[in-house]
């Protein structure tokens, strides 16, 4: 029995990395998740794999079209949302001078906008004793070179959940921000060009860590799960760092 049996969750960006592996925690604790995501088969792996636990649907969270499509789907669980975890998003490297009008666009309309169409979204759906989690990143505290608008939009989801929180706590709903450093994941390693990029770059991010590693996705999931479930019900508004000590030391 895990903190979320006969519950439904709803994971954004569920079909990868970070958000994959908390869909995987979440089914395994008893829930079951709505799982979107932007490439349909990504979803019908994950479809494949958990069955009847999950419900996948296919769609960008920046468009207000295809979330009404995800809360359809969270409709017809008819028991509510025990938590909301909207983790779809992404970012890529834009140096100061070469920042683009579609790069700026891009990058808040994916990691604002698509966590304001979800939390908004799911409203209806949260009742007392609901959780919501965002992710943010350590990167809203630190300054990275050619990683500003990204680094914005995670500034901007932190300042987001502050004032989700106190609209919420009339109704027993939490709001919080899960704040990952860098996390072996493919969406890290795609950020570079190549693979001896990619390896460049992740030597670099881990040595800069004090732990001297990089964060794996079980612990960033452990994060999620504890700030998702009543363990934390005195936590709201919060920001957990899951970094290695990289913004606090």
């Amino acid at each position: 029995m895990g903190d979320f049996t006969g519950t439904t969750a709803l994971v954004t960006g569920g079909t990868s990395g970070i958000g994959l592996t908390v869909v995987h925690r979440l089914v395994a604790e008893g829930a079951h998740v709505v799982v979107t995501g932007r490439r349909q088969h990504a979803l019908d792996a994950v479809a494949a794999e958990l069955g009847d636990a999950v419900t996948t649907v296919q769609g960008d969270v920046a468009v207000a079209e295809d979330v009404e499509r995800v809360f359809a789907a969270v409709s017809t669980r008819g028991d509510g949302l025990a938590l909301v975890f909207a983790n779809a998003g992404g970012g890529e490297f834009a140096p100061l001078g070469q920042i683009s009008w579609d790069h700026y666009t891009t990058t808040f309309n994916a990691n604002v906008g698509g966590v304001i169409n979800t939390v908004q979204g799911a409203l209806p759906y949260l009742t007392k004793g609901s959780a919501i989690v965002l992710t943010g990143s350590n990167i809203d505290v630190k300054g990275n070179p050619a990683f500003s608008v990204y680094a914005a939009t995670k500034a901007a989801v932190r300042s987001l959940a502050r004032s989700w929180a106190a609209e919420l706590v009339e109704r027993g709903v939490r709001v919080n921000v899960v704040a990952p450093g860098p996390i072996g994941t493919p969406g890290l390693s795609g950020l570079a060009g190549s693979p001896e990029d990619a390896e460049a770059l992740l030597g670099g991010l881990a040595s800069g860590v004090p732990m001297q590693r990089l964060g794996t996705e079980d612990e960033v999931a452990d994060a999620v799960l504890f700030l998702g479930s009543p363990r934390s019900s005195y936590v709201t508004g919060a920001e957990l760092y899951v970094d290695g000590g990289a913004s606090q030391v």
